[in-house]
């Protein structure tokens, strides 16, 4: 079959990603534990609502954590699981502007919005270490029966944005250093 002529059956969903250095090859691992992490966050979610469904219609009794458990839970696994979504480059992507650029200013391109991507997780990721420092050192607790810390749930904040930032870094490192091509284009293009 001619390069670029692949059928659905044949294309693979997964883009191969260069882990040829150390770095490249950390962050990969670090994203798919947090892929890993971020769908059993999802099962636990969806077993805790099952219960809940459960002891409410089925039992009819009352619930008091469960409703916050997934709610918290579903969000944590958002932010654990963005590395794993850019390694995956499974974010929405618009590739109108990187196709019809030459080659220089493709790479100029994903410089600035690797760059951008950077600086603006960056900040994010201060502040959620800000948010959740803040509420472990005042013991802020939720306003239910549960009065979970919120210091746990808050945590997913730095962590999530810390682990997307190495990926971020890991593309731009991957790009930079010609070891991949700018958003995963072929060079044709």
């Amino acid at each position: 079959m001619p390069p670029g002529t692949q059928t659905a059956a044949t294309a693979s969903p997964v883009p191969r990603r260069d882990t040829s250095h150390p770095f490249l090859r950390l962050a990969a691992t670090l994203s798919r534990a947090c892929g890993v992490a971020s769908a059993l966050m999802i099962v636990a979610s969806i077993l805790v609502t099952c219960q809940m469904i459960a002891v409410r219609f089925l039992l009819n009794g009352s619930t008091t954590w469960q409703t916050e458990f997934v709610i918290y839970m579903m969000i944590a696994a958002t932010l654990i699981g963005l590395p794993y979504v850019q390694l995956l480059r499974g974010h929405v992507n618009v590739d109108l502007l990187p196709i019809a650029l030459p080659r220089r200013l493709r790479l100029g391109l994903a410089f600035v919005t690797l760059g951008t991507a950077f600086a603006v997780i960056g900040l994010l990721m201060v502040y959620g270490v800000e948010l959740w420092h803040v509420a472990w050192a005042r013991n802020w607790t939720s306003d239910t029966v549960w009065r979970v810390p919120l210091s746990i749930p808050y945590l997913a904040m730095p962590v999530g944005f810390g682990l997307y930032l190495v990926q971020i870094a890991a593309d731009l490192f991957a790009v930079a250093s010609g070891r991949e091509t700018p958003f995963g284009l072929s060079e044709d293009r």
